[in-house]
């Protein structure tokens, strides 16, 4: 015989199952557009805005790896501009000490954010131009030099009005590169708009249409967890690739400061998706519980008042 307590569950129909089915797949897919959503939101409104992006690289004037890695590539730059002969080694080792000398002067951060700004400028003109690219996109090291011209004559420094300032034209993007970036902006672009948005309404779609509407709650929560743990695993492993693929191991430090400072509003975004996900699950597997907790508790009998006796 069958307990008296036991209590058993509704029938599932089959127009039941066909609704968890469908809110299964719809909030699966809008857990899996919620990190492609984010990366494609940083790539377009904070990569792309040139605005964003200076105010985020201008803090990383004053890092010593990226102040080392520039005065190694504008000295280099300057030494290479000189006529070769016996002024080159004479002038070389003094051109790097005042290089590495101006780097760690106000001017220098006032041209390292001209200068990225530059660069951001010509990389998004090309990235936004629709007419073929003929040649490898280029900024102009000129007005740098002259900088470091001024302060090696200002410190009287021996032949230092014979450097040339000349227009050094340096290569930031290779030609064949370009139409595959650029397809590849256009893309971010528009998906930064409409992924977050078919996210959001796959998600209320499937928990409307699910059978029970607090498990799929909870599903959707778990979900986006797990998204935005993988969006930190994937900003994680793509620091390691692209410091791996450095040519010069010397540059790394460098290289890994400009990556943590472009990739911070992604590594944010991705702990609170998985920090909202999971606080979404508990609050919603919490209620279930408690609900069915009041459901299953037994109802207590109310004993009869008792029976008045006459004296």
């Amino acid at each position: 015989m069958p307990r008296s307590d036991e209590r058993p569950g509704p029938e599932r129909t089959p127009p039941a199952r066909l609704r968890d089915a469908l809110s299964a797949a719809l909030v699966a897919l809008a857990c899996l557009l919620a990190p492609l959503g984010a990366f494609a939101a940083w790539a377009a409104y904070g990569l792309a805005d040139t605005g964003r992006y200076v105010s985020t690289i201008a803090p990383l004037a004053a890092d010593p790896a990226v102040r080392e890695a520039v005065a190694d590539a504008i000295g280099d730059g300057v030494v290479r501009e000189l006529d070769p002969g016996p002024m080159r080694g004479t002038v070389g080792p003094f051109v790097q000490d005042a290089v590495r000398s101006f780097t760690r002067t106000e001017a220098f951060r006032t041209a390292w954010e001209a200068g990225n700004r530059a660069v951001h400028g010509a990389v998004l003109h090309a990235l936004r131009d629709e007419r073929p690219t003929r040649g490898p996109v280029t900024v102009d090291l000129a007005p740098v030099v002259a900088q470091v011209k001024r302060q090696l004559a200002a410190d009287h420094m021996p032949f230092a009005h014979r450097i040339p300032v000349r227009r050094t034209e340096v290569a930031v993007l290779p030609a064949e590169d370009v139409p595959g970036l650029r397809k590849g902006y256009h893309v971010l672009d528009a998906a930064a708009l409409w992924l977050p948005l078919a996210a959001a309404a796959l998600a209320v779609t499937g928990i409307a249409v699910a059978a029970c509407r607090r498990r799929a709650l909870t599903a959707t929560g778990l979900g986006t967890a797990l998204g935005g743990a993988l969006l930190a695993l994937a900003v994680a492993l793509g620091r390691h690739l692209t410091l791996t693929d450095l040519p010069d191991p010397a540059h790394r430090p460098a290289a890994a400061a400009i990556y943590d400072a472009l990739t911070a509003t992604l590594r944010t975004t991705s702990w609170l998706l998985l920090a909202l996900g999971l606080t979404v699950a508990l609050a919603s597997w919490l209620t279930t519980r408690r609900t069915t907790t009041a459901d299953l508790a037994p109802a207590t009998p109310t004993s009869p008042p008792p029976a008045r006796t006459n004296a």
